[in-house]
C-alpha cells in the first residue's frame, strides 16, 4: 500500500506536540493523500477530493476514521491509544488537520451540559466564588460569572460591579446588567449605579433573569412558550450539535425586530476561542461566521432582512465552504481560511443570544436577537422549541411567547401588512390609497393625516444638501410628541442626520454633521389642532428655526465638519421601525396629525405623488377632499385652498366663492405661494431697484471674513435683471488721482444672466464665470463663492463646481471700502465700469464662513431698499 500511495507525515512536529500536549485516547486524525479519489484509492468507506491535488478518507455516521487514515472502526469500539500513534510508519499518514475535533469529541459535548447552562453558580458546599478565589483550571458557570464581583478597568481606573440585591423568587436569578453610553440611556434606565471612567461612563442595572416558562418583574408568572420571542437579552440552549463537525445544514425561520443581534452561536469553548459557528444580524444583513481553527470565514447576504416580517434562512457548510440563502433569494458562497476543515462542537447550541459565551469581541455584534423564531432545523433534526421533556430546549432565560402569529387571524386586504401591538391585538398597516381595519376601503388622498402608526417614505437628500438646507413644513399636530421628518446616514442610526419633531409640545430640530448633535427648540409649545408653519435653514454649521411668528432661533453645530450627507430614505410622520431613529432625539414616537405641505430646498415635494411608499395614511378632512376645483388642482393653504389650472385647460379654471385662481406655467415656483409670500413679508427681506440701491457693511465682524486669505460666501437671491452687481469690496481712491491697475477688489454679480466672480489680490485679475445655469429668471437661487488664497470656486443650486486661480504670488485680499450688497454708490466709478447697475430683485440670506449670518434687514446699512414682495 505504501508503494502505491505517496503519504508524507511530519514526525518531528508530532513528537513535539506529543511531548508537550499528550493526546486523549479518543483523539483521531485527518490524513491527506496525494492523488484523486477512484477505484485505486485506499478509502474503506468515503473519499473527498481536496485542493492542491490531495484527497482524504472519511467514514459514515457511526464509524470513526482509523489512525492509518483510510480504515473505519465502529464508534463504540476502543480508540487507538496514544502509544499506537507513535508507531505510524513514515509513509502511512500526512497529518493535515491534527485537532481534537472528530465525531468522538462531539459525542462528549453533553458531559457537563447542566454545568454549562446552569445560572445558579454555586459550589457543592453552597459557597460562591469571588473574582480573586477561582481555583486554577476551574471554568465558571453562567451563574458564577454573574454573581462574582467583576472589576472593570478602563484607562487604569477600576469600577467594581455592585452587589445584586433583588428578590427574584425561588427560580429567578438576580442579574447585574452592565450598560454603556449612559448619556443616551440614562432616561430609560432610571435608578442604577454609575461611575465615570476617563471619558467613558459605565452603569449597572439589576433585574431578575427568569428561566424559560417564567416571566414578570420577579419571575412570579408562569407562561407556556411554544414560539419563542427574544428580547435582546434572552436565549435558549440546546444540546451540542452531533455529527456536524464536517458539514451542517441549517434551516431557520425568524421574524426580526431590530437590525442587529446574535441568532445562533455554538463552538468548541465557552470563551469563543478555537472553533465556532455563528449566525448573526449585522446592520440588517445576515452573516454566517465559522472558524475551523485557522481563520474565520464570513458569508454575508446581499439583501437585508425584512423587519417585522417572517424571513427564511438556509445555511449549508461543508468543510471549508459555506453557502447561505435568504428568503429564497440569491445564494451567496464563502470559504474559511487555513488548512483545517472540521469544527468541534462541545458547547450548547445557543439560539436568540450568546448564552453564557464570553469572548464576543470576535463578533461584530455582541447583543442578542430581538424578535421571534418559529422554525429551527439542523441536519434534518427539527428542533422542538419548548422546554424538555416536551421539547428539545434544555435551558433558557428571559424568553417570551411570540404573538406575531396572531396576524393569521387578521386578513389584511390590498397588500396590507399585519402588525401585533401587544396583548392579543393586531392591526393592518395599509398601503397608500387604502384604509379601514382590514385595508378594505379605497380612499382618495388629498391632505394626508397620520395616526401614530403611519409614515411616508421618500428618496433621501443624499448629497443635495451638503452645504445648505432649506425646509418648510405646514402641519396640524394633535399630539404633543412625534417625529415629523427624519433622514439619516446609517441603518444603525449612526452618522449624519436631520430630525424635525415634537417633544412635549415644542418643535425641535436636531442635526449632526458628524461631530455631535445640535438642537433648536421653539420658545413656546404649539397649539394642538391648529395649522402652523415651521421653517428650518442650515448653512454649514449654522442652523435656524422659525415657528410661525416666533423670532428665529440659531445654533452652531459642534466640531469642524460643515457638510451633511444623507443617503438613506427620508421619512415623514414616522418610520417602519424606531431603530432607524437616532437616540439623540427626545422622542421616537410617530407623529399624530396632518401634514399639508413640505418644501425642500425651494422645491415643493409632491407629498403623496412622490412618496415611494407608506402605511396607514388617511385623509385629514380638508375641503380639497371634495374636489372643489373640478379638473384644476386644489392646493390647500391651512384651512382654505386655491385652485391652480393645469397646462392646456381653458382660463379661467372652474372656481367658487372664496377661492383664488392661479394659471400654472413652467416658471411657477412653489416657494412663492401665499404662505411663502407672507413669510417673506414678515421677515422684511430687502429688495433692490438696480440704481443707487444697496446695503453697506464696514463692521469688524463682517470685514474680517472678507479681508483674509480665505473667504466663503453663501447667498440666496432672485433677480429679473440679466446684469447687475450682487456683492463688492474694493479700495478707495481720490478722484483726482490715477487708480492703480492692480488695486485689490472682490466682485460677484451677473453678466448676461450668468454668475461671475472677479477678484484681484494685487498681482493680476482673475475672472470665473458659471455658464451652467442662468439666474435671471426671477426664481430663488443659492450660490456659494469660495476663495482660498489664489484658488476660487463657484457653485450654483448644489450643482457642479467650477474653479479658477489668480496670477502672481500674492494671496491675501486687502480692501478698505467695506462690503456693498445688491449694488454700490456711484457704481461705475466704484467698480471701474465693471458694473453699470445693481441687481433688480431680492436677497434673503447671506452667510460668511459657514457660521456668520449677515443681518440684511437693518435700516442703518440700507440705502434705497424696499421690502421684497415675491
Amino acid at each position: 500500500m505504501a508503494g502505491q500511495y505517496y503519504v508524507i507525515i511530519l514526525l518531528g512536529l508530532m513528537d513535539l506536540v506529543f511531548s508537550q500536549n499528550p493526546i486523549d485516547e479518543r483523539t483521531t486524525f485527518e490524513a491527506a493523500f496525494q492523488g484523486r479519489c477512484g477505484h485505486n484509492s485506499p478509502c474503506e468507506q468515503l473519499c473527498y477530493e481536496l485542493h492542491d491535488g490531495m484527497y482524504e478518507c472519511d467514514c459514515r455516521d457511526g464509524y470513526i476514521l482509523h489512525k492509518n487514515g483510510y480504515s473505519c472502526s465502529e464508534l463504540n469500539s476502543t480508540s487507538p491509544s496514544t502509544g499506537d500513534i507513535h508507531d505510524l510508519a513514515l509513509n502511512d499518514v500526512k497529518p493535515l488537520d491534527i485537532k481534537n475535533n472528530e465525531e468522538s469529541s462531539a459525542n462528549d459535548a453533553h458531559h457537563s451540559m447542566n454545568n454549562r447552562v446552569n445560572v445558579r453558580g454555586e459550589r457543592s458546599n453552597g459557597t460562591r466564588y469571588e473574582s480573586n478565589e477561582v481555583p486554577h483550571g476551574h471554568t465558571l458557570s453562567e451563574g458564577e460569572k454573574l454573581e462574582q464581583t467583576v472589576a472593570i478597568t478602563t484607562e487604569s481606573v477600576s469600577i467594581t460591579e455592585p452587589a445584586c440585591s433583588l428578590d427574584c423568587g425561588p427560580v429567578g436569578n438576580c442579574y447585574i446588567e452592565q450598560l454603556h453610553d449612559l448619556d443616551e440611556m440614562e432616561e430609560e434606565m432610571g435608578s442604577g449605579y454609575t461611575g465615570s471612567v476617563g471619558r467613558r461612563r459605565i452603569a449597572f442595572r439589576q433585574r431578575c433573569q427568569c428561566p424559560l416558562g417564567r416571566t414578570g418583574d420577579r419571575c412570579q408568572n408562569e407562561i407556556q412558550v411554544k414560539s419563542p420571542r427574544f428580547t435582546g437579552s434572552s436565549w435558549l440552549a440546546f444540546p451540542a450539535l452531533k455529527a456536524a463537525y464536517k458539514h451542517i445544514q441549517l434551516d431557520l425561520e425568524f421574524r426580526p425586530e431590530a437590525w442587529n443581534g446574535i441568532l445562533l452561536l455554538t463552538g468548541e469553548r465557552d470563551d469563543l476561542q478555537g472553533d465556532f459557528m455563528a449566525v448573526i444580524l449585522h446592520h440588517g444583513f445576515i452573516e454566517f461566521r465559522f472558524d475551523c481553527g485557522s481563520g474565520v470565514g464570513v458569508v454575508r447576504s446581499t439583501d437585508t432582512v425584512k423587519l417585522n416580517e417572517w424571513n427564511t434562512l438556509n445555511v449549508y457548510r461543508h468543510r471549508w465552504d459555506a453557502w447561505i440563502t435568504l428568503n429564497s433569494g440569491k445564494r451567496v458562497q464563502g470559504r474559511s481560511k487555513g488548512l483545517f476543515s472540521r469544527i468541534t462542537f462541545q458547547e450548547p447550541l445557543f439560539v436568540g443570544g450568546p448564552g453564557n459565551t464570553t469572548g464576543l469581541e470576535r463578533l461584530p455584534v455582541r447583543i442578542g436577537f430581538r424578535g421571534c423564531v418559529r422554525h429551527l432545523e439542523a441536519n434534518d433534526h427539527h428542533y422542538r422549541l419548548a422546554l424538555a421533556p416536551e421539547g428539545d430546549t434544555i435551558n433558557g432565560f428571559d424568553v417570551e411567547e411570540c404573538t406575531a402569529d396572531r396576524c393569521s387571524k387578521v386578513p389584511c386586504s390590498h397588500g396590507g401588512k399585519c402588525l401585533t401591538t401587544g396583548g392579543d391585538t393586531a392591526v393592518c398597516l395599509c398601503p397608500l390609497g387604502y384604509t379601514g381595519d382590514l385595508c378594505e376601503t379605497r380612499v382618495d388622498l388629498q391632505v394626508p393625516s397620520f395616526n401614530g402608526s403611519s409614515y411616508l417614505r421618500y428618496p433621501g437628500l443624499g448629497d443635495t444638501s451638503l452645504s445648505w438646507l432649506e425646509l418648510s413644513v405646514t402641519l396640524k399636530p394633535t399630539s404633543s410628541n412625534g417625529v415629523i421628518l427624519y433622514n439619516g446616514h446609517h441603518s444603525d442610526a449612526t452618522g449624519d442626520f436631520i430630525a424635525l419633531y415634537l417633544a412635549d409640545g415644542h418643535i425641535q430640530f436636531t442635526f449632526d454633521l458628524g461631530t455631535g448633535p445640535a438642537t433648536l427648540r421653539s420658545e413656546t409649545p404649539v397649539r394642538l389642532g391648529e395649522w402652523l408653519e415651521v421653517r428650518v435653514s442650515r448653512t454649514g454649521r449654522l442652523a435656524s428655526l422659525v415657528v410661525e411668528n416666533e423670532p428665529a432661533r440659531e445654533i452652531l453645530a459642534p466640531g469642524a465638519f460643515t457638510q451633511l450627507s444623507l443617503p438613506l430614505n427620508l421619512y415623514l410622520g414616522g418610520a417602519p421601525s424606531t431603530d432607524i431613529f437616532t437616540p439623540k432625539m427626545k422622542t421616537v414616537a410617530s407623529f399624530v396629525g396632518c401634514i399639508q405641505t413640505v418644501v425642500l430646498n425651494r422645491r415643493e415635494i409632491g407629498i403623496l405623488a412622490e412618496a415611494l411608499g407608506g402605511v396607514n395614511v388617511g385623509n385629514c378632512g380638508h375641503a380639497c377632499e371634495a374636489r372643489p376645483c373640478g379638473d384644476a388642482e386644489c392646493r390647500p393653504y391651512r384651512e382654505r385652498f386655491t385652485c391652480r389650472c393645469r397646462i392646456g385647460l381653458p382660463h379661467p379654471c372652474p372656481a367658487t366663492e372664496g377661492m383664488t385662481i392661479h394659471q400654472q406655467n413652467p416658471l411657477f415656483n412653489p416657494s412663492t405661494s401665499a404662505a411663502t409670500r407672507l413669510d417673506r413679508f414678515e421677515k422684511s427681506v430687502p429688495s433692490f431697484t438696480g440704481i443707487d440701491s444697496y446695503l453697506h457693511y464696514n463692521d469688524a465682524d463682517t470685514m474680517k471674513r472678507i479681508i483674509s486669505y480665505r473667504v466663503d460666501i453663501n447667498m440666496r437671491f432672485r433677480t429679473s435683471s440679466s446684469d447687475g452687481l450682487l456683492l463688492w469690496s474694493g479700495r478707495q481712491s481720490d478722484p483726482q488721482e490715477q487708480k492703480e491697475q492692480n488695486d485689490d477688489f472682490l466682485a460677484v454679480g451677473l453678466n448676461q444672466g450668468y454668475l461671475t466672480l472677479a477678484y484681484n489680490l494685487g498681482s493680476g485679475e482673475a475672472i470665473l464665470r458659471y455658464n451652467l445655469t442662468r439666474l435671471d429668471d426671477d426664481l430663488w437661487h443659492r450660490i456659494r463663492v469660495v476663495r482660498n488664497e489664489q484658488w476660487s470656486s463657484l457653485v450654483v443650486d448644489s450643482g457642479v463646481s467650477v474653479s479658477a486661480s489668480s496670477p502672481g504670488q500674492l494671496r491675501e485680499l486687502n480692501t478698505d471700502t467695506g462690503l456693498f450688497i445688491g449694488g454700490a454708490p456711484d457704481i461705475m466709478r466704484t467698480t471701474e465700469s465693471r458694473y453699470k447697475r445693481g441687481i433688480i430683485g431680492c436677497i434673503s440670506d447671506l452667510v460668511l464662513d459657514s457660521d456668520f449670518s449677515v443681518t440684511l434687514s437693518s435700516p442703518e446699512q440700507a440705502t434705497n431698499t424696499h421690502t421684497c414682495i415675491p
